[in-house]
């Protein structure tokens, strides 16, 4: 059976990802003085103007303005309106609310029982999480969503390269692959649209984008004579950024996680310290999966978790193989439920959440690069035994 599936992938001058950039690395720039801080940080870029907003309970003394256009300049908005030394920005942060930090604090476990160190802190919210692993790549991502945000890096690289000076901050990829019996059998269509200086031509672009970009990344097997290559279909790309198009905090989550190949709790990631289930729950879901396939369990894994805000343990646990199980898949949530801690101050003890380390995932995605602890396969050889 033919199927086709596409993902897409945009840069980090995408003008939401401006706004997930400058979320996490004022998250982060709090975390290195205070790694017990709560934060709920978002942002809002439209035209000259960026607002600054939500909420942050912390000992750390950060200038939001100035980690802001830090972050503009390094994106490579050094000129026009949305310049970061010449936008406009509005901060308007608050503390967490008790009723909230009253949760989270404490969870019910430990209000009701005592319970073990594991039991100090709840769910920051309630929602639904997932993650999700396949044997398509050998970061056990998604074919198409890997080859997505390899263009858009790429992009971005030979622009701060100097390699194509007249390109431009923003930009978006998209590949659609073809499935035959569910394996991936070529690139059927590749999809760059860049941002660009007005004195460059069309033809230049499409020649450039070809050569430096789409050929160095996509491999030359999966492509033929039928691949369909557009470049800034559109015709011209010369206004990007918040100066195009508004952008927002939180609103590429499914170029965040696996580009649409598995279900989405609707939780957005950046800005967030790990408290918030919504980013740590996820990446735990990711390490999980992650680690199943890597040991053999399954081919492909979804796993969605749950949580009641206040409540330390998760209040379900879901796995779906998709067939590709080497059990079946209610075993392999009671093997999930054995050997994995899915409390919220377990998970942020485990992959060392209180660090630091999350402006480097406000672009190409959050999952799939080495560095990251939920892309740690450390559990492979105790999950084998369930082979």
């Amino acid at each position: 059976m033919k199927k086709f599936f596409t993902s897409e992938s945009v840069t980090e001058g995408h003008p939401d990802k401006v706004c997930d950039n400058i979320s996490d690395g004022i998250l982060d720039a709090i975390l290195a003085q205070d790694p017990m801080a709560r934060a709920a940080i978002e942002c809002a870029a439209a035209f000259d103007t960026l607002l600054i907003m939500g909420e942050v309970t912390t000992t750390a003394e950060v200038d939001y303005e100035a980690k802001a256009r830090e972050i503009i300049k390094e994106i490579g908005y050094v000129e026009g309106t949305f310049s970061y030394d010449k936008c406009k920005i509005i901060t308007a942060i608050h503390q967490q609310s008790p009723d909230i930090a009253m949760g989270v604090n404490a969870s019910l476990e430990k209000k009701t029982s005592g319970g073990d160190e594991a039991d100090q802190l709840g769910a920051g919210d309630q929602g639904m999480m997932f993650g999700y692993a396949c044997r398509e790549t050998k970061e056990l991502m998604p074919l198409t969503l890997s080859l997505s945000h390899r263009l858009a890096k790429r992009l971005t690289d030979v622009r701060k390269s100097g390699l194509l000076p007249y390109l431009r901050p923003d930009g978006k990829t998209q590949v659609t692959v073809e499935y035959v019996d569910g394996v991936a059998k070529r690139v059927d269509t590749v999809v760059v649209s860049t941002q660009h200086d007005a004195v460059v031509s069309q033809e230049q672009i499409r020649a450039d984008m070809k050569k430096y970009v789409i050929d160095e990344i996509v491999p030359a097997e999966l492509m033929d004579e039928n691949t369909k290559i557009y470049v800034n279909p559109t015709g011209r790309f010369e206004i990007g950024g918040p100066e195009g198009d508004s952008g927002l905090t939180g609103r590429k989550i499914i170029v965040d996680t696996y580009g649409g190949r598995c279900a989405h709790g609707g939780g957005a990631f950046s800005g967030k310290d790990p408290t918030k289930v919504d980013r740590s729950a996820a990446y735990y879901s990711r390490y999980i999966a992650k680690n199943l396939v890597a040991a053999g369990l399954a081919d492909e894994v979804e796993i969605q978790v749950a949580y009641a805000i206040g409540v330390a343990k998760p209040v379900s646990v879901f796995v779906n193989s998709h067939g590709t199980g080497k059990v079946d898949d209610e075993t392999l949530v009671e093997i999930v439920k054995k050997e994995f801690d899915l409390r919220p101050y377990a998970i942020i003890r485990e992959l060392k959440l209180r660090n630091p380390v999350f402006k480097k995932t406000a672009a190409y995605g959050h999952f799939g690069y080495k560095g990251f602890s939920w892309e740690q396969t450390d559990k492979v050889e105790a999950l084998k035994k369930y082979l």
